[in-house]
């Protein structure tokens, strides 16, 4: 794709918000996880969820391998741990505080909500794949919170 078409691409689509979630996994009893925007549900029957992790990711061969995998919904306090998540090769949960799904995986303390998955399918779809989660578990956690929101580059909440 040209730099402009690219350029354009970004700047369109930007105009579309969407929420923030933190995808994590264990492998080898070591978490794994990175922040993603490129979530949705999928089918209610069966519960199915998808996430759209870029080819260039280090952390999702990690989740892929594990078999498993937990969205983890960012409330507005969420923001530094987007942050961390967002970066490569640094220790992400240090100083977190999380407890392990029925999968294994992280279930990060006080996101939103949580939806613990096992990978079924996974499909190329240019730069990025589409791993679909057939949903295990899932809980609100923090009903009240406000969500962390992705806009035009930048974070935000919403109030009703």
């Amino acid at each position: 794709m040209s730099d402009v078409i690219s350029a354009d691409f970004r700047a369109t689509l930007g105009q579309f918000c969407s929420g923030v979630v933190v995808a994590t996994g264990m492998l080898e009893g070591i978490p794994a996880g990175f922040a993603a925007q490129s979530f949705s549900s999928l089918s209610l029957d069966p519960p199915l969820v998808a996430l759209f992790p870029g080819k260039q990711s280090s952390s999702w061969p990690k989740l892929r391998d594990s078999g498993s995998f937990c969205i983890n919904v960012l409330g507005a306090h969420h923001q530094a741990v987007c942050e961390r998540f967002a970066q490569s090769g640094a220790d992400k949960f240090a100083g977190l505080d999380w407890r392990t799904g029925v999968t294994g995986s992280p279930i990060l303390t006080s996101v939103l909500a949580y939806i613990d998955c096992d990978l079924q399918a996974e499909h190329d779809a240019g730069d990025h794949t589409i791993a679909v989660g057939r949903v295990r578990d899932l809980a609100v956690v923090e009903a009240d919170a406000q969500p962390l929101l992705f806009f035009r580059g930048g974070y935000g909440t919403f109030n009703p």
